[in-house]
């Protein structure tokens, strides 16, 4: 247990009060053209926050900080292939407000659909300011996603517009994104025009409806009057998969969101006015939009933004960007840092990182042991780590250490407790509270004002996916474990279930298990039929490098697992690959390691970070598939 924070108890105090009057107290934080009138307005299961409130996100994430530090630097923008940009907040708000002018140049009004699909370069930031700046509704798309993918989401959100690039870089390669437009959208009418920026100077084909960026841009206005929206009006939809692989659009409102992102920001990462902060996410997921566009901007934070691999073209990478840009806060992903780690703690250790003050983790469970390396090799025992526990659909950060508000002491792979004014619970199948150390389903038991507003164009299956489960309650679809002093554990996902002979087995909870052997660095699990016990424990495993595979070290894993899990853990096939399946923005994708393990068709691999990994796995697994299973 590492102790943490300030001492702030008044605030937790106030939001267990009266959570709504809370959250009307830090709505005051930011700046609104009109106040709102009704603070919630609850028509289960459909939220309105500052009801009758006029806000504009951008404004917010802008102009407030233009007219205190116009100077200051707000991106230090660093690609793959070397190239740095910095812009301040002046300038900033300048270039959006030149990019908003030319949507609305092109027709966008309120309201309109804009789809962005551009790699990790200020003009991304950049395009989603300025479509909030003029109320359109910005949809952000990956950019490892494959011409498919993008074709189902800009279909199902009929955007008006598309602003691409030419090409990214992506570990020395360049992604060809706008051949990946042409692809997906050249017979949709409803497309009116795609707005191309010229970024890796790549041939590309210009249609009828292409324009180019610095055509439009260059000869804009610098100043474009904000638009005053509701604070209901929708800000953006976000894809996100479910569990049917079908995307699901998540859409988030204006003023609650920002409300809520301010207040998480700040609260979480006890920012400073000098403060370097650097998230390594991608903004096409909901990790980029919330803290790495809206949260820090509206603090007038300084951040460093990067295009390309965290390890390329060596380890030494991020650690490198770390100690040029001298970083005080980083914010990355459990499967960054076991990605980190399996190459030993030589690159680490070679940088001066004695800037870092804070440490951050999002996006899944983090397993003891990687909580530990991150605080010992990254931190070196000064820097506490705040691991946060949220989802696209809450809009932002609910479960986390608060250092900016209060003292409290850390447990190594645990998130902490619930934020002020936001009350969480672990229940059974029937919505029952369960006691502490019992497994359970997450719920949210108030309303927070980060939360979807609804799913895009789709009221019923937003009733039926969070609010039929449980009544009167937010149905997280993951699984946690509350010890006796209220600390949240994250167990994965509820949909993510192996049901081995009876007994219901987290695939994450069994990848934590190997993950702790000395000599693993990630494993990925999953389940195929067994006509005995329901289902079978497959296993993919990656060694830490110097680690040989043998029969012998097998065994050990083997025995590993039935000792910290129990035997119904034990595994039926193990494998040992050199290297799992991963999007390029690293996710694990376990829906192919599955397709793989149950001889079913492997589908679109095009998002795939390396689609060789997928071949190897696919090899080990048929060349191993003749043998006798383990029982």
């Amino acid at each position: 247990m590492i102790g943490l924070g300030n001492n702030d108890a008044l605030t937790r105090k106030r939001a267990n009060q009266d959570y709504i009057k809370f959250w009307e107290e830090e709505a005051h934080k930011l700046y609104w053209f009109e106040k709102w009138t009704k603070t919630l307005e609850w028509n289960p299961p459909f939220a309105k926050w500052f009801v009758n409130g006029k806000i504009n996100a951008s404004y917010n994430a802008l102009d407030v900080t233009v007219q205190k530090s116009p100077q200051k630097a707000a991106i230090l923008w660093e690609g793959e292939n070397g190239g740095t940009r910095t812009l301040t907040y002046d300038e900033l708000l300048n270039y959006v407000c030149k990019v908003a002018n030319s949507l609305k140049s092109l027709g966008v009004k309120k309201g309109d659909r804009v789809t962005i699909y551009m790699p990790m370069i200020p003009e991304l930031v950049v395009s989603l300011l300025a479509c909030a700046r003029i109320g359109a509704v910005h949809t952000v798309i990956f950019s490892g996603f494959s011409s498919q993918s993008v074709r189902d989401r800009v279909y199902d959100s009929k955007s008006k517009i598309i602003i691409t690039a030419d090409g990214g870089f992506r570990r020395g390669a360049i992604v060809e994104l706008k051949r990946v437009i042409d692809e997906a959208v050249s017979d949709f009418d409803f497309v009116e025009n795609v707005v191309v920026y010229v970024h890796a100077k790549i041939p590309i084909t210009l249609g009828k409806k292409d324009r180019i960026w610095n055509d439009l841009v260059n000869n804009a206005s610098e100043y474009c009057e904000p638009e005053k929206l509701d604070s209901t009006h929708p800000l953006y939809i976000l894809y996100t998969s479910g569990t049917t692989g079908k995307p699901k659009g998540v859409l988030h409102g204006t003023g609650g969101y920002l409300v809520h992102l301010y207040s998480t920001f700040k609260w979480i990462f006890d920012i400073k006015g000098s403060d370097i902060y650097f998230c390594t996410a991608d903004i096409g997921w909901v990790t980029g939009h919330s803290y790495i566009v809206y949260g820090p901007l509206m603090h007038g934070v300084t951040q460093v933004m990067y295009e390309g691999a965290l390890v390329f073209p060596t380890p030494l990478r991020i650690w490198d960007l770390i100690e040029r840009y001298k970083v005080t806060i980083l914010y990355t992903t459990p499967t960054a840092l076991r990605m980190f780690m399996k190459y030993g703690d030589e690159s680490p250790n070679s940088k001066n990182l004695s800037s870092l003050r804070l440490l951050g983790t999002v996006g899944e469970p983090i397993n003891p042991k990687v909580w530990e390396w991150y605080f010992k090799v990254i931190g070196k025992m000064n820097c506490p780590i705040v691991d946060t526990w949220w989802q696209t659909e809450t809009g932002g950060i609910m479960i986390s250490p608060v250092p900016g508000l209060e003292t409290i002491s850390l447990k190594p792979g645990s998130a902490t407790r619930p934020l002020p004014g936001i009350n969480i619970g672990i229940v059974d199948e029937h919505g029952n509270d369960l006691p502490p150390e019992t497994k359970g389903y997450l719920v949210v038991k108030n309303l927070w004002p980060g939360m979807l507003i609804s799913l895009w164009a789709d009221d019923e299956k937003y009733k039926t996916v969070y609010w039929s489960k449980y009544k009167g309650m937010y149905y997280s679809g993951d699984f946690a474990i509350k010890d006796k002093d209220g600390y949240f554990w994250m167990l994965g996902r509820a949909d993510d279930v192996l049901k081995v002979a009876g007994h219901r087995l987290g695939t994450a909870e069994i990848e934590s298990g190997f993950v702790s052997h000395k000599s693993v660095a990630e494993a990925a699990v999953c389940g195929i039929p067994h006509e005995v016990k329901g289902e079978s424990i497959i296993v993919f495993l990656v060694l830490k490098e110097g680690v040989t595979s043998s029969k012998q070290l097998e065994d050990e894993l083997i025995q590993h697992i039935r000792n910290l899990v129990g035997p119904i853990a034990t595994p039926d096939q193990l494998y040992i690959v050199s290297k799992l399946p991963k999007t390029r923005s690293g996710k694990i994708m376990r829906r192919l390691l599955k397709a793989v393990a149950n001889n079913e068709n492997i589908g679109d691999v095009s998002t795939l970070e390396d689609e060789a990994a997928v071949d190897e796995v696919n090899t080990a697994f048929n060349d191993l598939r003749k043998t006798i299973h383990r029982n």
